[in-house]
Order: structure tokens, then sequence, then C-alpha cells
């Protein structure tokens, strides 16, 4: 591999990204085609149905009228040989006659894995994988850290979304502003909402504060699956998430033991359900997880309260952390200390507003 190779790639998962919020659950993927160390066609996965990035570039290739016969094709996800909403890119490659694939990190899923780089091979076109442990590897993986862990655990990533006080507290006393965190954090979560599958709280919190829980950023903003956790079902009709139902889906996570009444209201109403059952906490939250995988899902943000994310982190399934930290002393009580601890494998923090944003990832999928 070369520094060449290298800022190919670099510029193919530049491109990835104008797919964010618009494939899922397909992955983020961009490529490129060089000739002679020279672009001559360029192309990402930009809407879940659409062109994927291989075919986005070879047809930028043809409209510039570039001959890609025998050129490298710098892609950051292997190709795809199987057929789903579009046919398999390694097809495509084949048919293009590119002389070489140079590929930033590979498919895990079961339906992949290997199988479109050794077809590829079989068809006579080089290949290579760059080393995993290299910057460009690593940021491909982390490009599609939901598809990755959709792919081997058929689960959604976990994003625990929270905003705390300097002293630790989640919460504002009664009667003052409802936000801890400022403006511009508040609007940069309505991007994650629109670039998850979906948002998950807890029933104390939809009790309590009466949210919407949908991504408000003006246009036409993707909406995520909104899923309560509700073991009782306790959540009225009147609620805005359920007269919202036409605008973004709603999903209950309950026990056993729920009303049924009250069960057949929300389903009536236009809400899906999920029975989770458990001895714990944890497991309920576990079962609701494989569950929401079955169901497509490749990513949850949790907003949903303390009392959720300790179930979640019980149950081992946190694998991001995004936590404002607002220039406020709240005062009152100090917060209670979770028995389940998790230790971070990689952090970073930058400033929103008035506000420190930290995120600290627990896993690498």
């Amino acid at each position: 591999m070369t520094s060449t190779d290298f800022k190919f790639l670099r510029k193919a998962l530049a491109l990835a990204e104008g797919g964010r919020g618009r494939v899922s659950p397909n992955p983020l993927v961009g490529a490129v085609v060089v000739r002679e160390e020279e672009i001559i066609g360029e192309g990402f996965h930009a809407a879940l149905g659409g062109l994927h990035a291989e075919r986005a570039a070879l047809t930028d290739a043809a409209k510039r009228g570039e001959d890609v016969a025998g050129a490298t094709m710098y892609v950051t996800l292997e190709p795809c040989c199987h057929h789903g909403r579009q046919p398999p890119c390694v097809e495509a490659i084949v048919a293009a006659d590119i002389g070489r694939v140079v590929i930033a990190s590979g498919d895990p899923s079961a339906k992949a894995s290997g199988r479109g780089p050794e077809q590829l091979r079989d068809a006579g076109i080089a290949i290579k994988f760059i080393d995993t442990e290299t910057d460009e590897a690593v940021a491909a993986r982390l490009l599609n850290q939901a598809f990755r862990k959709h792919g081997i655990t058929d689960r959604p990533l976990v994003i625990l979304k929270t905003a705390i006080s300097l002293d630790g507290r989640t919460a504002t006393p009664v009667g003052a502003s409802p936000w801890i965190s400022g403006e511009r954090s508040r609007e940069l979560v309505h991007v994650w909402r629109g670039e998850c599958d979906a948002i998950a709280v807890g029933v104390g919190t939809a009790l309590a504060d009466d949210p919407l829980l949908t991504a408000r950023m003006g246009g036409e903003a993707r909406q995520p699956v909104r899923v309560v956790f509700d073991t009782e079902a306790r959540l009225p009709l009147s609620s805005q998430l359920v007269k919202t139902i036409d605008e973004a889906s709603l999903t209950i996570v309950h026990g056993p033991a729920a009303d049924r009444r009250r069960l057949e209201a929300l389903l009536g109403a236009g809400a899906e359900t999920i029975l989770a059952d458990g001895a714990s906490p944890a497991e309920r939250v576990a079962a609701a997880l494989a569950e929401l995988g079955r169901r497509g899902l490749t990513s949850v943000l949790l907003e949903g309260g303390p009392t959720l994310a300790a179930a979640f982190a019980a149950a081992g399934q946190i694998d991001e952390a995004r936590v404002f930290v607002a220039p406020l002393l709240l005062g009152g009580r100090a917060p209670d200390v979770p028995d389940t601890a998790l230790q971070g494998v990689a952090s970073e923090a930058r400033t929103v507003g008035e506000d420190t944003l930290i995120r600290t990832r627990f896993k690498e999928w």
C-alpha cells in the first residue's frame, strides 16, 4: 500500500458520509475510481434503494466519458455479491473490467463476509484489504458500527444520550427550565435522531415530559421509530406519542402482566407492541433489543432516564455514550451511583455552544 492508496481511501470515506441518515439499514459506503493517480469516477450510497457506491462511481465515470477498464477502485466496504434492493456490485465491477479493488473494511454479515472479494479474485481482479490497524481501516469500521453490530449480533447499536450539570444532576428543579443542555446541543440531538433507526425512553420519562421524540431539523427528516419501555402499558392515548403515530411510528415494549385492554387500545391507535419477558430489567432489555433487531432496526438512541439507562448498562447493551456537560451547578441530593460500571475504550470531547460534549465508545464492532 502506498500513501496514494490511503489518500484515495480517505476520499472514499469522506464521500460515504453523504449517505448518513438516509440509507439505514444499509451501510455508509463511498467509492472512487482512479487511473494514473487521477480520480475518473466517484460516488456514494446516497439513499436506501438507490445505487450502491460502486455503481454510483462507475456511473459517474461513464458520465465523464472515462474508460474504467484496468483502473483501480477504492471502496470503504467490501463490494456485495448478493441481490437486495440493488443487484450485486460485484457484477458491475467485473462487467466494467476494473483491474484492482482496494478495500478499507470487510462486511461481517453472514450473507456477505468475504464472498464478494472472493468472486472478484475468481474473475481475475486484484484485491487488497488494507491493514486493519491503519487509521483508514479504523475509520471505515467506525463509520458503520450500527451496520456491523447488527450483522454480527442481530441486535441494534445502542447510543446513550444524556445531559448533566457540573455536579452530576440530570434534572432541573421543579419550576425551572426543563433543559440542562443548551440550544445548540438540543439541535444536534435532532440530527442524531434523524440518523438513528429508533429512539427509546422509559414510560416514566414519557409520562413526566409527554415528549414527541421526533427529528425536527426542517425539511424532510427521516423519522425514527419511537420505542417506549412500558412494562404495564401505562402510556395514555392522550399522549403526544400516541397522537402523532401518523407522523412517526410507536412501539410499546411491555411485560406479560400488562393490562390487555390498554394494550388493545394502543394497538387500535396504531402502535406496535413487543412482549419482553424476563426475570430482571436487564433480561427484558436484552429481549426487546433482540426483537428490534429482528425487525430490521440497526441503531437505537437511548434518551429516557437513569432507570432505563441502568437496565441497558446491566444488560451490557450500551455501545456508546454521548454526554452533554452543561456549565451549571444545580445542587440538591447527589445522584445515585449505579451498581453496573462500563469501561470506555475511547473518548473524545468538543464544545457545542456553551456545553461540552463527551463521546465515549464502550465497544468496537
